[in-house]
């Protein structure tokens, strides 16, 4: 008996660990997907987009497409590339977060630009305006998002990473990036599915219905426009805030502390200034001075981008494309 009561307290033990466990996991895995915000809101702001033009029984499978293609890309690839970094390079993890930070910065920036300047010619814009019909189109749509996603994903998986303690084994490390990858992938395509299907259901609701019901339908169709275009400024202001936070934290990191403590030094006053929302003041001055820097970095990268960037991406698409039509030149002769 003393045996099994024995036995007994320890299934408690591990039981009560086990539990410790996926406490631990669940709770840095939402602090991870909160990190990633600015990551996250552009992406469910941008998904949209993709499905534009089509007929309404497409969209749904559409956003099923992009959404396995988002899944892939983050347990697949960007995954086990994210624990090997953290096995056997983690000092590149600050720089790689950096790089992604600048271009959250340069995306954001590059959307406020377009306000001003309207022959912007982005890649995700090529993609709302269709010009043709189809399967083929329908393709091309899905293979852009997700290429757009992977960029977004990595950026994601990075700063999930960041947020991991160090001394976390790699099993824990996986599970929560896998949590993470898993939970932003439904949250952001379940609110695709939800945002590009209601305006079909304010439309059924005030065609079908009476009164109250018809009236809340009629609402939804009207305020639909406004709610995407808020969702693109929230989405491109989150950009800017993420990716200036990500900056400044990455220069602090690697040993320039000046930008850090000054904005530090700021959002403290403002919080001692007004003692009653000391954390919500605190937090605005902070978000506001990174999304400022944010926004300098960004503006300052789209000439990189459009002059420096792009040609070299075009020549060396160029030379692939001369590549492969050698051998057939060479099988015609």
């Amino acid at each position: 008996m003393s045996g099994l009561i024995a036995l007994l307290d320890d299934i408690a033990a591990i039981s009560k660990v086990a539990a410790a466990s996926i406490d631990d996991v669940a709770g840095q895995a939402a602090k991870a997907g909160a990190k990633a915000a600015g990551a996250v809101i552009d992406d469910a702001a941008v998904t949209p987009k993709y499905v534009h033009g089509f007929d309404a029984s497409r969209e749904l499978p559409i956003v099923w497409k992009i959404a396995r293609g988002s899944i892939f890309n983050k347990l697949v690839i960007l995954l086990p590339i994210a624990l090997l970094l953290s096995a056997l390079a983690p000092w590149a993890i600050p720089p790689l977060l950096m790089l992604g930070g600048a271009y959250l910065c340069y995306e954001g920036a590059h959307k406020v630009a377009h306000l001003f300047h309207k022959t912007d010619t982005h890649d995700s814009d090529k993609h709302t305006h269709p010009d043709s019909d189809g399967a083929a189109l329908e393709e091309a749509r899905v293979a852009g998002a997700i290429k757009t996603d992977f960029i977004l994903s990595a950026e994601i998986m990075t700063i999930a990473l960041s947020t991991i303690p160090a001394e976390d084994s790699l099993w824990m490390k996986a599970v929560i990036l896998a949590l993470v990858a898993v939970a932003i992938t439904v949250a952001v395509y379940g609110f695709v599915a939800l945002v590009v299907k209601a305006d079909d259901l304010g439309v059924h609701l005030a065609t079908r219905s009476n009164g109250a019901v018809a009236g809340f339908g009629r609402g939804i169709v009207k305020v639909m426009p406004g709610f995407m275009t808020a969702l693109t400024v929230v989405g491109t202001a989150a950009m800017i805030w993420v990716g200036g936070q990500i900056i400044v934290h990455g220069l602090h990191q690697l040993g320039w502390h000046a930008p850090y403590d000054l904005i530090h030094d700021w959002s403290v006053a403002a919080a001692a200034a007004v003692p009653a929302a000391a954390g919500t003041v605190a937090w605005i001055v902070t978000a506001f001075c990174d999304g400022v820097i944010g926004l300098i970095l960004g503006l300052a990268l789209i000439p990189v981008a459009t002059r420096v960037v792009s040609p070299l991406i075009e020549t060396g698409k160029g030379a692939i494309a001369q590549m492969r039509k050698k051998p057939n030149a060479n099988e015609n002769r």
